[in-house]
């Protein structure tokens, strides 16, 4: 499968850190499709209207937001049997041992610290797992 048939779904309350980010996929000549939606319960509406597509999605997750933080959103959807594949890498300003902890408990794909000088390496990091890792391309088959 091509990696530009990886929809990502970035979910970040922060506008700038979304324009930087955005930005870096631009350079880094990201072709996915993408979304951006503002907190986790944005982001499981998001996902449940998605659930029945068969379009593989990759979240980048900030950890601090109103409504619903990173944490809970994780907790969310992994007891939801059609949104607990989900592939989801944390984005976000807390190098904190516990908030790193709290999210690999969650199965999350990795951890990435947003600093100003490593938006390129995010989006070459996004980019290249999207082009190198293997998703299901139907998950409504059984085999």
């Amino acid at each position: 499968m091509l990696h530009e048939h990886v929809h990502i779904l970035l979910i970040e309350d922060d506008d700038c850190d979304a324009a930087t980010l955005e930005r870096a996929f631009h350079k880094a000549e990201v072709t996915n499709s993408f979304t951006r939606v503002y907190d986790g319960i944005e982001g499981i509406e998001f996902l449940k209207f998605w659930s029945n597509k068969d379009v593989p999605i990759l979240i980048l997750l900030d950890l601090n937001m109103p409504r619903m933080g990173g944490i809970e959103f994780l907790q969310t959807i992994r007891k939801d049997p059609d949104l607990s594949h989900s592939v989801v890498f944390v984005m976000t300003t807390s190098k904190d041992e516990k908030d790193i902890w709290k999210a690999y408990e969650h199965r999350i794909s990795g951890y990435l610290v947003k600093e100003a000088e490593n938006g390129l390496d995010i989006a070459a990091l996004v980019k290249d797992y999207c082009r190198v890792v293997k998703f299901p391309q139907n998950k409504n088959k059984s085999y």
